[in-house]
């Protein structure tokens, strides 16, 4: 992985902790609030992905339309199974757990499907990149037993979505082409188109409300979360789907630390332990 892939890679691990620490603390309609920040991301990152149809000529063939609504399904499944288990469970575990089961799956398919062969070092480091997070997501809870289980079973049910979504959003940029700011503001348009019905019979009345009590949040979400996958996207069009994969879940070093500080979670050790793992295998990564 060049150095321009893993910086892009890294300043979207950040991003996307960041954004994940604001979706934490909406406890309140989950369906409500991830329409409204998808919408947001709408309304902000439309005018650059106008501007980047114009420019690159392609306009909105059949094939962009067909790739963000195939996507737009997916990350609707992953949006609402992580905020479903954000509120029953702590971040810091999962978090991790998502992170983790996404890049292990999507390697594995990468691997087995795609035909990519990542050398040996960076296979490596990917493996103890999933060690570090196994390390952080097997630590204590604030809720007992029930509340690492309710972890496990959420975080792993997010990370099966995170592997669709990562793949599919892979191929579609680099089979097909796609600019991925372009790509990713109609994923979150047909996101938006998808889940009004829904929203109109059963959340209609928690709109204004969660609204009102959470704009910083859905901001922070509409801003960070586009452009945290963007770099991801671009980086992929550079690198293959399973070194970008592993490579991006540095993020939980930054989420399960703020975890920790901001909603008091148990095991700062273990959790600077795993942190401590997760940098070694970037380290690998990168070689």
């Amino acid at each position: 992985m060049s150095t321009l892939a893993l910086s892009l890679v890294l300043v979207a691990a950040l991003c996307h902790a960041l954004w994940n620490l604001a979706a934490k603390r909406v406890q309140t309609d989950a369906f409500a609030f991830v329409w409204l920040y998808d919408l947001a991301s709408v309304v902000l990152w439309a005018p650059l992905a106008i501007t980047v149809l114009v420019l690159s000529g392609g306009g909105l063939s059949p094939t962009l339309l067909l790739a963000t609504l195939l996507s737009g399904l997916l990350h609707i499944a992953y949006q609402l199974t992580l905020q479903t288990g954000y509120a029953r469970a702590d971040l810091g575990i999962v978090y991790p757990v998502a992170r983790g089961v996404g890049p292990v799956l999507s390697m594995a398919i990468a691997v087995l499907v795609l035909g990519e062969r990542p050398g040996a070092a960076a296979a490596a480091g990917a493996l103890v990149v999933v060690g570090g997070i196994l390390v952080v997501a097997t630590g204590r809870s604030r809720t007992g037993g029930r509340g690492v289980r309710a972890g496990v079973a959420w975080g792993g049910a997010t990370g099966l979505c995170i592997a669709g979504y990562t793949l599919w959003d892979s191929i579609s940029v680099t089979t097909f082409g796609l600019p991925p700011v372009s790509y990713f503001v109609i994923t979150c348009l047909w996101q938006v188109v998808l889940m009004t019905p829904r929203l109109l019979r059963r959340h209609r009345e928690s709109v204004r409300p969660v609204l009102a009590r959470h704009w910083p949040d859905i901001a922070l979400v509409a801003v960070l979360s586009p452009l945290a996958y963007v770099l991801v996207l671009t980086a992929m069009q550079t690198a293959p789907v399973s070194l970008v994969a592993p490579a991006r879940e540095s993020s939980i070093v930054v989420g399960s630390l703020l975890a920790w500080w901001l909603f008091k979670e148990p095991d700062l050790l273990r959790r600077m332990l795993g942190a401590g793992i997760v940098l070694v295998g970037i380290v690998l990564i990168a070689a």
